[in-house]
């Protein structure tokens, strides 16, 4: 499982708690970043965040002057903090409990923010159907190969291009998951037909 510290921005930046909101505006600005860590006092402080929305939410739709606001006044603080060793899987769980869209990613020191957009885009869930229906078709091609053997013989053409699909679809499947392919269907059947193996190997 992909780890927060494989999929984080490194390029993240901080800001004094006591700077302007417009100071923090023109830093977002210049990087194109939706948040800023907001920097500890001390060592035994904890981070804080100010993002696009804080800025949006608390301070422009009151008409307040970004200027004269403060970091401090409208960051959220303590922000909650994620371990670089946790799973992607357990930062969406974090993100979805405390409705987050971003965190920092902290061990000791500050190494890098996660974001929504990092979760959504290194996550494999949009592979998982595809393997799911390859393995359908898979079960439905290694009964059409036996079934082909049968009926046209097993030292037939037909019969070793009908377990060359299912080896190619096996591969796939293999490929999809990044695993190794520790034994394939064709080899199964070998084991109940022996001369499968040699037919396929000499007739063709």
């Amino acid at each position: 499982m992909l780890k927060a510290a494989d999929v984080m921005t490194k390029d993240v930046a901080t800001i004094r708690s006591s700077a302007t909101v417009a100071d923090a505006v023109k830093l977002m600005r210049a990087r194109d970043w939706r948040a800023l860590i907001v920097d500890r006092r001390h060592e035994q402080d904890a981070y804080g965040i100010i993002s696009e929305s804080d800025i949006v939410y608390k301070v422009i739709a009151y008409g307040q002057d970004p200027s004269k606001v403060r970091v401090y006044e409208v960051m959220t603080k303590p922000c909650i903090a994620i371990n670089p060793d946790l799973g992607l899987e357990y930062v969406a769980r974090l993100f979805a409990d405390y409705h987050l869209h971003r965190a920092p990613v902290i061990q000791g020191e500050l190494l890098g923010i996660i974001s929504l957009t990092d979760i959504l885009a290194n996550s494999n869930f949009l592979e998982l159907p595809r393997t799911v229906v390859l393995e359908q078709q898979l079960q439905d091609e290694i009964k059409k190969a036996r079934t082909i053997c049968d009926q046209k013989g097993i030292r037939s053409e037909e019969c070793a291009a009908a377990w060359d699909v299912v080896e190619e679809l096996q591969s796939e499947i293999a490929h999809q998951r990044a695993e190794k392919l520790q034994r394939t269907a064709f080899e199964d059947y070998c084991d109940e037909y022996p001369e499968a193996l040699e037919a396929r190997l000499y007739d063709l």
